[in-house]
């Protein structure tokens, strides 16, 4: 079993970066007349006490071999604390494939939000989450017809992370939404059946042949209105396609 080690948040640049810079920045947005949102001012608040002894901890012993040693209160904050931030993804994660998740194939979307978008919603969050609502009702209603279900007689389900930072720690909020790649429905036993998506890759190879003189043939899904039911390539002409 891998030792303990004890946070040490104090040591981390992160840390004093936020502890002497984070004040000033404060004082200076008062005084023009634009405070911070409290939120805000609790997270920074929260992370500052993460992890630091004179802010609270639980003095913990092992039962065989008596061992002590002190575990430390975390802020538990969703914001940007690494500590907490690694702790919860990955209870997070144990949580989902454990006890969330049924044994089924899960898909993930990802929609990134317009530039203009993303301050909108950083500032509203309600408008952000009626945005996801309407997400979820369009990526739902979607999987349970490739399913080949209605809306009446399947169900599906999902999980939506949102996430905040890009990568150059701008503002970037998308949504990662890990969706079951099909739905539910009764059976006839009215025990719960689950039927899976249907796959709709670019090109279906099963709707591809060759004709005799070396034509590809590819079959259409769907006739056209004058009854064709297949297109005829050249083979250079189907790979230009492709490009």
């Amino acid at each position: 079993m891998e030792a303990y080690g004890a946070h040490r948040p104090k040591e981390t640049l992160l840390y004093q970066l936020v502890e002497k810079y984070y004040p000033q920045l404060k004082a200076e947005l008062l005084q023009q007349g634009s405070p911070l949102p409290r939120y805000v001012e609790q997270e920074f608040e929260a992370y500052l006490q993460c992890g630091c002894a004179e802010h609270g901890f639980f003095r913990v012993r092992c039962e065989s071999c008596r061992r002590e040693h002190l575990l430390l209160f975390s802020c538990k904050r969703r914001g940007f604390c690494p500590s907490c931030g690694a702790r919860r993804m990955a209870e997070s994660a144990a949580l989902l494939v454990d006890e969330v998740f049924p044994d089924q194939p899960v898909r993930q979307w990802v929609l990134s939000i317009p530039i203009p978008l993303r301050f909108l919603f950083a500032n509203r969050p309600s408008v952000m989450s009626g945005v996801l609502r309407l997400v979820y009702r369009c990526l739902s209603s979607w999987v349970i017809k490739q399913a080949g279900l209605s809306r009446k007689t399947g169900q599906t389900g999902a999980v939506t992370l949102i996430q905040r930072f890009g990568s150059a720690l701008n503002l970037n909020l998308h949504y990662h939404l890990l969706f079951l790649d099909g739905a539910y429905t009764q059976g006839d036993s009215h025990r719960l059946e689950f039927r899976r998506s249907r796959e709709r890759p670019a090109v279906s190879e099963k709707r591809l042949s060759l004709t005799q003189n070396g034509q590809v043939r590819y079959e259409l899904k769907t006739p056209y209105r004058n009854g064709t039911t297949h297109v005829i390539f050249d083979p250079l002409d189907f790979i230009a396609r492709l490009v």
